[in-house]
């Protein structure tokens, strides 16, 4: 039987056998009762991977916001439109002739929107320049960004908190995530503050005043000021008793990171630069020097969904209409999977905006992220995508979990008022089950016990 076939006949059985489901299993019931979240501001379903019928369908078609499940659709859609082979391209171009170990004219990196172009990679990057006798650039390194053609970006639009990595926005030329790490280490009466990556102009001071209160919180207690970029400062102190800590911010200075980045790391490994790192573009008809090419999707979609990279995912998400159209937006990415959706799973497509979760605006069903894992279940590609989702209580945004250690592979949500998984139960003797359970409501976070108590419940269906 061709596969589409089986698939189709699968899912009406299931659209027919929903109304025989059972409501929620007593313990998951009783969990919510317990925390006071009312049953109906759930979503729940649980169902056979491989068809049949549910064996939990509670409230399945009522629109309800994902948080970071959303992803599931965006990279699921990736893996087949894009393929797990599938590689960003970054071209590097000389605009000039080497001479005697200097390029006489401009520099230029091409960005092609990689979403895992980290420090270290952009560090071999350039490395690759040195290796064609670069040592000296008489002109300025451009930064092409043209690939996508994006709106303004606020990264305190979302919740009011712009340093926090997961507001940060994406860019065609997207370097570590426009994250910096700031390491306090306690030395006497002096906190060491230690900045990675180091950023061309930016002079951080070198030590923090201590003090000997409780480590609560300590981020708000340092008194950060980010007035000037290009000199940050601490009004604050940093609590003795939190011992060595990192905080992982977004610069404020979004816009200026990778010019920075890239300046700092140029001149770091001993490169001359007699112009400056701007904006810039490259002449059509010019060929690269080299590409430098990122690890496959495959790989990149297990960092999107097992730490819920939120600029990675806008990354693929963009990729999309890049690939097709040439240009990457959001506007034309949320056509394509919507014609995806229509295409391969059927019905009515959810309701996306970034294709990372990170919105009030999307929506989605129960029904509809069972029909999106079960497609995925029968396709060649699940284990791509099984693999790429946090294993409970092992890694990812479950690793902490400490209840049903390994009998599931689900990917988080969660906003404040949300709160959700959606993925793979691994059950009694081999069988494998669709798990998805989101809370919208005022105490979402409450739900938390309820899904311990359904992973469990579906682990032992017989």
């Amino acid at each position: 039987m061709p596969r589409c076939l089986r698939l189709a006949l699968l899912l009406l059985a299931w659209f027919a056998s929903t109304a025989l489901a059972q409501a929620l299993p007593p313990e998951v019931e009783s969990a919510l009762a317990s925390q006071g979240l009312p049953a109906d501001a759930v979503a729940a379903l649980v169902m056979p991977a491989e068809g049949g019928a549910p064996r939990v369908a509670h409230r399945i078609d009522a629109p309800v916001n994902p948080a970071s499940i959303a992803k599931l659709a965006t990279t699921y859609a990736a893996l087949e439109l894009l393929g797990p082979n599938f590689t960003w391209k970054t071209p590097v171009y000389f605009d000039g002739a080497v001479r005697g170990g200097s390029l006489q004219g401009n520099l230029v990196i091409q960005g092609g929107g990689d979403p895992a172009l980290v420090i270290e990679r952009l560090w071999l990057l350039l490395q690759r320049v040195r290796a064609l006798g670069v040592r000296r650039i008489d002109g300025d390194i451009l930064l092409d960004r043209r690939a996508f053609q994006l709106p303004p970006h606020d990264p305190a639009a979302f919740d009011g908190q712009p340093l926090r990595p997961y507001n940060a926005g994406p860019d065609a030329l997207l370097v570590n995530y426009k994250a910096v790490a700031l390491t306090l280490q306690p030395d006497g009466q002096r906190a060491q503050l230690m900045a990675q990556p180091a950023l061309a102009g930016v002079r951080w001071p070198a030590i923090v005043p201590l003090s000997n209160g409780p480590c609560n919180d300590w981020i708000g207690a340092l008194g950060a000021d980010f007035t000037d970029p290009n000199q940050p400062r601490f009004t604050g102190s940093y609590p003795r008793a939190c011992g060595e800590q990192t905080w992982q911010l977004a610069f404020p200075d979004a816009a200026g990171y990778a010019a920075r980045a890239v300046a700092a790391l140029w001149r770091g490994m001993g490169g001359q630069l007699s112009g400056t790192v701007r904006d810039g573009t490259v002449a059509a008809e010019r060929k690269p020097a080299f590409v430098f090419e990122s690890p496959p999707l495959a790989e990149v979609i297990r960092d999107i969904n097992k730490y819920s990279n939120n600029v990675m995912a806008q990354q693929v998400f963009l990729t999309l209409s890049l690939q097709q159209r040439g240009t990457g937006s959001f506007e034309a990415s949320r056509e394509i999977l919507r014609a995806w959706w229509r295409d391969r799973i059927g019905g009515e497509a959810p309701v996306t905006q970034n294709g990372s979760g990170l919105s009030r605006d999307e929506s989605i069903t129960a029904r509809q992220l069972g029909q999106l894992l079960q497609t995925a279940w029968l396709s060649p590609l699940m284990p791509e995508l099984a693999s790429s989702l946090p294993l409970l209580g092992v890694d990812g945004t479950l690793r902490r979990q400490k209840q049903n250690v390994g009998i599931a592979h689900l990917k988080t949500g969660s906003l404040d008022q949300v709160v959700g998984v959606a993925g793979f139960v691994h059950g009694a003797q081999g069988h494998r089950y669709i798990l998805v359970a989101i809370a919208n409501h005022p105490k979402a976070a409450a739900l938390r016990p309820a899904i311990q108590a359904l992973v469990d419940w579906t682990a032992r269906q017989p």
